[in-house]
């Protein structure tokens, strides 16, 4: 049974000596506004967070497959789902009937389709086009960062023809010594009684793989990355109670010191205004 309550949500998390997202037209630098030096970590990489997690924990349970993944292609997917609802080989051109019965199986089946949804196009098979009722904005600094290019030395070499030239050869790493990001999202029970069939299960699943998102992710380039903080609002209707943008304003972070560059969570001060609009409940997650 689809979710009866909008959701929207705020996140804030932050990496110490390390890099959260890294910038493939930037040398993989982590990513940062060139106006502004704010840095920001996109939505695609959070929701690859989500999904790994996901992953590893529903693994076993029908329902819990991951679609964006690297395993096998997407359209090979696509016409097992063709398979799996029983149409013949020679039904499964692209009609409307079919493709509705096919994007049926991929919200029941994969988790990150009936969350996030999913262009299911590409191919013979056509799934058809979900959109999601989970959506997460690009998380965003709360200061300006101090990108550092840090020299690494290492000994093992690749070639006889390198390792003539010199006992050790020369990397990069680029790191934040530390940051604080705020993300926000939202999740519409609109459109998971319309398309997707979200359920509260999967929504509770969500709030445990954000909190959890980083603690089996951990890596030397990322650095020390940790979920601070998770605030849900909970409405009461289907459609919401009031702006998102009203119940975001309700979550101020300040820093304590503005003269003092930050180095760690306890430098911010997390200001709550606990007086929700009528039908609202704040919900303080972590």
């Amino acid at each position: 049974m689809a979710i009866d309550n909008r959701y929207d949500f705020v996140m804030l998390f932050d990496v110490e000596n390390g890099n959260p997202n890294g910038d493939p037209d930037a040398g993989n630098a982590p990513r940062m506004d060139a106006e502004t030096g704010y840095g920001f970590v996109t939505d695609v990489c959070l929701k690859r967070k989500i999904r790994n997690y996901v992953e590893l924990c529903m693994e076993r349970e029908k329902g819990y497959n991951i679609l964006i993944k690297q395993d096998r292609y997407l359209n090979e997917k696509f016409e097992e789902a063709y398979d799996k609802i029983g149409i013949k080989s020679k039904d499964k051109k692209k009609n409307p009937d079919n493709e509705k019965k096919a994007q049926k199986f991929m919200c029941e089946n994969y988790y990150d389709v009936r969350t996030f949804g999913a262009v299911m196009t590409t191919g013979e098979y056509s799934c058809g086009i979900v959109r999601g009722p989970v959506q997460i904005s690009f998380a965003r600094s709360l200061s300006p960062i101090n990108v550092q290019d840090i020299a690494i030395i290492r000994q093992a070499r690749t070639d006889e023809k390198r390792g003539s030239l010199s006992d050790f050869e020369m990397g990069r790493k680029s790191i934040i010594p530390y940051a604080l990001y705020r993300a926000e999202g939202y999740v519409s029970a609109a459109l998971a009684n319309k398309v997707t069939d979200l359920s509260e299960k999967d929504v509770e699943l969500l709030w445990d793989a954000i909190i959890n998102m980083f603690e089996h992710d951990h890596s030397a380039a990322r650095g020390k990355m940790c979920m601070r903080k998770l605030y849900v609002f909970k409405h009461s209707r289907v459609l919401g109670n009031c702006s998102s943008s009203v119940l975001f304003d309700k979550i101020q972070v300040e820093l304590k010191e503005e003269e003092k560059p930050p180095r760690s969570y306890q430098d911010y001060q997390v200001m709550v205004d606990r007086q929700m609009p009528e039908g609202v409940e704040l919900l303080e997650k972590l």
